[in-house]
């Protein structure tokens, strides 16, 4: 589920929709997490498909780290792609915003952490990186750790919408890593690695 306070807004002609925050979403906020709504497909499910549902699969879902293709039921689906996303997953089933959001900013996630199937070049933004491939979380984990970890620790001082969808077990997982009695699990457990034939 999308944090609350976001819509979805017509950008323009090369972006098409995206998903804008309509009040201040401070760092450390839980901006997306998933939820019993959320559509899990595998492999299998995928394969099974009418080409035309697995073009619809194909734009609309990341692949989790079994390699099951995960659809929003929500306005989810439409966060853009950004190298300077201002959203990040984390190895919890939810985004951090990892800064603050502005009113009338889109959430932008990093692609490079979806496991896509092939490569994707976006817009450009002017940044090192110009293509986002499928194994960018092996190479980028450590960078977005890096980015995470401050607004992680953050977590349990911001207000949380979204904090009911959080299991009761990981949320107090999530105050211990706060309060720095355990670990953040790296995002490099989210990769998934395409199996060879």
């Amino acid at each position: 589920m999308i944090h609350p306070h976001t819509e979805l807004r017509y950008i323009n002609n090369e972006i098409g929709y995206g998903v804008v925050a309509t009040k201040l979403i401070k760092m450390g906020t839980i901006t997306w997490v998933l939820d019993k709504l959320d559509r899990e497909f595998s492999p299998m499910d995928v394969q099974e498909m009418d080409d035309i549902y697995k073009e619809i699969l194909d734009t609309y879902t990341f692949r989790n780290n079994k390699g099951n293709h995960v659809l929003c039921w929500d306005n989810g689906r439409y966060v853009n792609h950004s190298f300077n996303a201002n959203c990040l997953t984390t190895a919890y089933d939810f985004e951090l915003a990892i800064r603050d959001i502005r009113p009338g900013e889109q959430l932008t996630d990093d692609y490079g952490y979806l496991n896509l199937t092939a490569p994707f070049r976006p817009m450009p933004e002017g940044t090192r990186r110009k293509v986002v491939y499928p194994d960018d979380l092996v190479r980028y984990a450590k960078v977005w750790d890096k980015k995470l970890l401050p607004a992680f620790k953050k977590i349990t001082r911001v207000d949380q919408p979204l904090q009911g969808l959080v299991e009761t077990g990981l949320w107090e997982k999530i105050e211990l890593i706060v309060d720095g009695k355990e670990e953040m699990d790296s995002i490099l457990s989210c990769y998934y690695e395409e199996k060879k034939d």
